[in-house]
């Protein structure tokens, strides 16, 4: 049962933006915090960004803060990742994350994933 599927991924140039959303199941979004993570080839899963069911409260890991804006809707069930200023360094496959909270997405509580959407930045 797809619970969290993501899309907006797709091929671009160095400099240019990409805004991905993950639209999710009510059952998994409501009241709870929401996230994104990152796999580059060869790399381990990293932490993106996550937001708070609130939007008031969001984390940012060091290599997109300033980049990147993480979003929700709550009456539509989905969160998005605007990209901007993207690298290189920035392709990777984009997980689409729900926990309990911000907080806790932030030190790897997840409680769903959805399958991914693949970013290329060519140079």
């Amino acid at each position: 049962q797809v619970q969290l599927v993501e899309s907006g991924g797709g091929l671009v140039q160095a400099g240019d933006s990409l805004r991905l959303s993950c639209a999710a199941s009510g059952r998994i979004f409501r009241g709870r915090g929401m996230g994104w993570f990152r796999r580059a080839p060869g790399k381990e899963r990293e932490f993106v960004a996550t937001i708070s069911w609130s939007g008031g409260t969001t984390y940012y890991s060091d290599s997109v803060k300033g980049r990147f804006t993480i979003s929700r809707d709550n009456d539509k069930n989905t969160v998005y990742l605007q990209m901007n200023s993207l690298k290189p360094e920035d392709t990777a496959v984009y997980y689409c994350a729900g926990g309990v909270t911000a907080a806790a997405i932030l030190r790897n509580g997840i409680d769903y994933w959805g399958q991914g959407t693949q970013v290329t930045v060519s140079s």
